[in-house]
Order: structure tokens, then C-alpha cells, then sequence
């Protein structure tokens, strides 16, 4: 066991919830991460009127009331995501273009074996899940494998599958760890979740400014682009490339005439 990497993945792992119904749910979560080591809690949305001040929320978070207290509020996905560079939204709902459907070991092994990474889970709301955009957005979808026949976790209980597996893999007791970087080379910095995003709207602007992206029928262009990034765990040197090809594309596109037109 690495001493250093344990306490590292303690720090770096981040739980984010998105639009949680209930104030007990919260504190569940809380609980299921300060039992294996995690404490970097932030709540999108949530959708109790006191997520973290409620009776119910106090009581189920039982001996984790530092973790529930110490948990951030804010309005975005975006806001959730800052400092990241690598965002795992978990659900058990497969989506056409999903990026890269990882299992909770393979994440865990992946988070735990990068020493740059600041891995983020994100959990969705209790009926509804996450939403379709904010999957698209992620570099992989955590899927539990469960039951077929009857697959329902609850959100404390996903949470804890989770935080245990990246317990483990902190610890360096996970099989798949000896897997994750077979065969890679040279290692850059992970690039943020903000600057992935930026570059997918660089680079939608450029698609639509050269005419290979309609605009007003953009059919599913830029969701099969962003699960074919996602495949690759880009850097931020790759970023910054992608980006710059789209500034030259922008520069070698036609300028639009007196009426608007393309």
C-alpha cells in the first residue's frame, strides 16, 4: 500500500448529488461516505427546503454530521464540477450515447492509480436520475452491475457501493489497478471539465461555421462526438489542440454575407 496515494484519493474524490428529493437521502450519503474516508460532499439543486439542517437529514447522516455540515450548495452542474478533471456520473440507466459505461472497480482503480486526477461521482435525482446532458458531459457512466431481474438501489446505497470500491482501491486492494495502465505511455495533465466543455463549444462553432454542422438540424453530431472524446481521457495539451485546429477553421471559413447566410 502507498501511504501517500491512500491519503490522496481520500482528498481528491468528490460526491456530487443533483437534484436529491430527500433531506434524509443527503444524510444517508453522507454517512455512506465518512464510514470509508470521504468527505467532499456537494449538493446541485437539491430539492428539500433545508438539505442540511433537516431533522431527517441530521438524523440519518448519525455519527457523519461533519460531513453533511461541511457539504456546498450551489446551482449548477458546472459550479459542482470546479476543480475536476474527471467527472463519473453513475446510473443504472444506459443511454444511446452514453460515454464509456465503466464498472465501480474500474473507476476506482483509474482514480485511484492517477495521482493528477480529481475524480467526481455523480449521483441524479431519486425518481428521475440524471439528466441525458449532463451524462453526455461526463468521461464515463458508472453502472452497478446488480440483479437484472430486480436492479434498484437507492441512492445511500449506490453511494456506498462506490465509496467502498474506491476504499479499496485507495488501499491498493483492487485487481483491476494492475490493468489501468497497461500499455500507456507518457502521462499529461487530465483536462478539466470546463475546459473539455469549452472545447466542445469551440469546436461545435467551428463545425457550424464551415457547414458541417447545421445549426438548426444538428441531429445527434455533437453527442457522438463527445462519447468518441470521451474514449480517449483527453489531456490538456490535447484540448488545447482541438481547439486550436478549431480557431483555424474558424479563420478559413467562409464569412457570412450581408443577410446572414453561410
Amino acid at each position: 500500500m502507498n501511504p501517500t496515494e491512500t491519503v490522496s484519493l481520500f482528498k481528491r474524490l468528490r460526491f456530487v448529488l443533483v437534484e436529491t428529493s430527500r433531506a434524509g437521502n443527503i444524510g444517508s450519503v453522507a454517512r455512506a461516505m465518512k464510514t470509508m474516508g470521504f468527505t467532499d460532499l456537494v449538493l446541485v439543486s437539491p430539492r428539500c427546503a433545508d438539505p442540511l439542517g433537516d431533522a431527517e437529514a441530521v438524523a440519518f447522516a448519525s455519527g457523519a454530521g461533519d460531513v453533511l455540515a461541511g457539504a456546498r450548495i450551489v446551482d449548477t452542474i458546472g459550479a459542482a464540477l470546479d476543480g475536476c478533471n474527471f467527472a463519473a456520473a453513475v446510473s443504472a440507466r444506459l443511454r444511446e450515447f452514453s460515454p464509456p459505461v465503466w464498472s465501480p472497480r474500474t473507476f476506482s482503480a483509474h482514480a485511484a492509480d492517477q495521482a493528477e486526477l480529481r475524480p467526481a461521482l455523480i449521483l441524479g435525482n431519486e425518481r428521475v436520475g440524471l439528466p441525458n446532458q449532463i451524462v453526455e458531459q461526463c468521461n464515463v457512466l458508472i453502472n452497478i452491475p446488480a440483479n437484472p431481474d430486480y436492479s434498484s438501489l437507492n441512492l445511500s446505497q449506490a453511494a456506498q457501493v462506490l465509496a467502498y470500491e474506491c476504499r479499496l482501491a485507495a488501499q491498493g486492494d483492487n485487481p483491476e489497478m494492475s490493468r489501468t495502465q497497461e500499455g500507456i505511455g507518457f502521462h499529461g495533465e487530465a483536462a478539466s471539465v470546463a475546459q473539455i466543455d469549452g472545447m466542445y463549444a469551440h469546436l461545435e462553432e467551428a463545425l457550424v461555421a464551415i457547414g458541417f454542422l447545421d445549426a438548426d438540424n444538428p441531429r445527434k453530431l455533437m453527442p457522438r462526438l463527445k462519447r468518441l472524446f470521451a474514449r480517449t481521457q483527453l489531456e490538456t495539451e490535447e484540448v488545447n489542440i482541438l481547439r486550436g485546429i478549431a480557431r483555424q477553421m474558424l479563420k478559413a471559413a467562409p464569412a457570412n454575407d450581408a443577410d446572414g447566410g453561410r
